[in-house]
């Protein structure tokens, strides 16, 4: 039996009985789709909203061939500084993000030709072809992986040239994971899953020509990028969403109302720079419903399954975080999600970006990296506010286990993850290791198929992780100590446990990281614990939660040493006019 086919019936079946139009508007209610300026007004009329799903264009994939590779041809020359592009290819590719912020500048852009062909130059009928001046601008994108020395890039069209529809080609590299196809798998995955949109997504393999004055005028091969589709407007019209609402691309963001940032853009103190350090702005700019949401998000007073019910899509919200706790993708707690909501309607939606930090547990073994023990199941979405309310309610949690055991018999299962795995590294493993991308990958050709053939098993390991989240306290943060009458108080937040066992901690301190030398240590039921003034200099608090049941987990706190990183483990200093600092501050 097909699945889902059979849920795709059950929901046009209904939908015939309802007698629905795709992005018409039912009295009273609110459409994810595109809607005509009659349906719009139907809408706004009526203060009761019921929330439909979201349901993606499977169409939109038909003529996807997931095993091709799209040869491009960019050619790059210097433009004008109207447009930012009188730079050469050199800068383009030698300063990050973070360069530009102390620069204070935007990001440097070069003019561009795209052509698109195959191994013997552009093709007729692709784009570019028989063009000799510019189409394009080209730009760094990313954020962390704009250090690296292999750069992703941001070509947009002019004009009315587009390819595959699109205007923004996002050429992403992932340099910093081996297998360099995980970015795409997810998305492909995400297609199977009726409950969760995707973006399309194609390999390309770019040859650029320098003619700026930093370059040679030669094509220079530089190997495998994934192409994926940049979501902003015009991708919320061609998925049957509607362009004319919220749009934003989560930066940092853990739900907090952040008052001195998210504001509305008609307060005079409103800094859209300040606003887009948390969220960049893809769509309207009326911060409303934003801000109501988040106002109802940090009011304790408020039930968290009302809140739920008015301003977000359970299913939605479920199966995405279903999905990304299967495939143990870590950094989605606070980045790496848009949040859509559509025109008249209240509620928000979340929309996955940037996938590649999926399933890393082999490849974290073979480099040496190290994760905390919170950074799985439930746990590593407890610091964000939204998801830690979600979690303490018994509704949300049994919406959860039904996505997540749902998605491991379906798109997520054993079979259906490793049958793919192994369709794309047929066709990527050649790249990776060959050509400019061989310098540059992190693990050795024999980790790459050791990889490759045991990725799938890994949906278990992180189911396993999820069913232990669940029975483990969550972790917390140690606080600033403060001094009084020659004492040093050490303090911490409160864990909590979800099965309401006791919980008791332990904490020790020390003058290294490592807690080799204690000058302090406590173990019992309270949050916080005396010791004698110590001398100025450097300390350090390690504090871990245990039930009565012996789970334990530590505190969200980390400190960076030069080759590890010292996990549940806060650090400040005492000042010499006895004063207490935190490390970074």
């Amino acid at each position: 039996m097909n699945n889902k086919s059979d849920k795709k019936i059950i929901i046009m079946v209904v939908a015939m009985a309802l007698v629905v139009c795709v992005g018409s508007v039912l009295s009273g209610s609110k459409t994810t789709n595109e809607e005509s300026s009659s349906s719009s007004s139907s809408a706004s009329a009526s203060s009761t909203y019921t929330v439909e799903h979201l349901r993606d264009q499977s169409g939109l994939y038909a003529s996807q061939n997931d095993e091709e590779v799209k040869i491009m041809y960019l050619t790059v020359s210097s433009g004008n500084s109207e447009e930012n592009t009188n730079h050469t290819w050199s800068e383009i590719n030698e300063y990050s993000v973070y360069d530009y912020e102390n620069m204070g500048v935007d990001r440097y852009k070069v003019e561009g030709l795209l052509q698109v062909g195959d191994k013997n130059g552009p093709v007729s009928g692709e784009l570019g072809y028989g063009l000799s001046a510019p189409n394009a601008t080209v730009q760094i994108r990313g954020q962390s992986s704009s250090t690296s020395t292999q750069k992703n890039y941001k070509i947009r069209l002019k004009g009315n040239y587009e390819w595959n529809g699109q205007q923004t080609i996002a050429l992403n590299k992932h340099v910093s994971e081996g297998l360099r196809f995980r970015n795409k798998l997810a998305y492909d995955l995400m297609r199977q899953i009726d409950q969760m949109m995707s973006l399309r997504t194609t390999f390309v393999h770019l040859y650029v020509k320098d003619n700026t004055s930093s370059g040679n005028g030669e094509f220079v091969d530089y190997g495998l990028y994934t192409q994926v589709e940049q979501l902003n407007k015009s991708a919320l019209k061609v998925h049957g969403l509607n362009r004319s609402g919220q749009l934003y691309k989560v930066n940092y963001f853990e739900f907090y109302r952040y008052e001195d940032a998210i504001k509305l853009n008609t307060d005079p103190t409103y800094d859209v720079s300040k606003f887009e350090e948390y969220l960049e702005i893809k769509g309207d700019d009326d911060h409303t419903k934003l801000i109501n949401m988040l106002e109802a998000v940090n009011n304790y007073s408020l039930d968290i399954d009302d809140i739920l019910d008015k301003y977000f899509d359970i299913e939605n919200l479920s199966y995405w975080m279903a999905f990304h706790i299967l495939m143990g993708n870590l950094d989605t707690q606070s980045r790496n999600v848009y949040l859509y909501s559509p025109l008249n309607s209240n509620t928000w939606y979340f929309y996955s970006w940037d996938n590649d930090g999926m399933m890393r547990e082999l490849e974290n073994n073979y480099l040496g990296r190290e994760t905390s023990s919170w950074e799985k199941g439930v746990s590593n979405y407890w610091g964000n506010i939204l998801f830690q309310r979600c979690l303490k309610s018994e509704k949300y949690r049994e919406a959860l286990d039904n996505a997540i055991n749902d998605l491991r018999s379906n798109a997520l299962s054993y079979d259906n993850v490793d049958r793919l795995t192994k369709k794309y590294a047929s066709v990527v493993k050649s790249y990776a290791l060959s050509g400019p991308d061989k310098t540059y990958l992190p693990i050795t050709e024999s980790e790459y198929d050791d990889e490759v053939n045991n990725f799938a098993t890994l949906i278990d390991v992180h189911y396993q992780n999820y069913l232990t989240s669940l029975q483990t306290p969550m972790p917390f943060y140690i606080n600033l100590p403060t001094t009084a009458n020659g004492k040093l108080t050490l303090s911490w937040n409160n864990s909590y446990d979800i099965q309401g066992d006791k919980i008791t901690y332990k904490a020790i301190v020390s003058s290294t990281p490592n807690m080799s030398n204690v000058i302090g240590e406590y173990e019992g039921e309270w949050l916080n614990f005396n010791i004698d003034m110590p001398s100025s200099g450097q300390y350090f608090i390690k504090v871990t939660a245990t039930d009565s049941n012996g789970n334990e987990i530590g505190a969200f706190d980390t400190y960076p040493m030069e080759d590890s990183t010292a996990y549940s483990t806060y650090c400040f200093y005492v000042n010499s006019d006895g004063t207490v600092s935190a490390y970074g501050s």
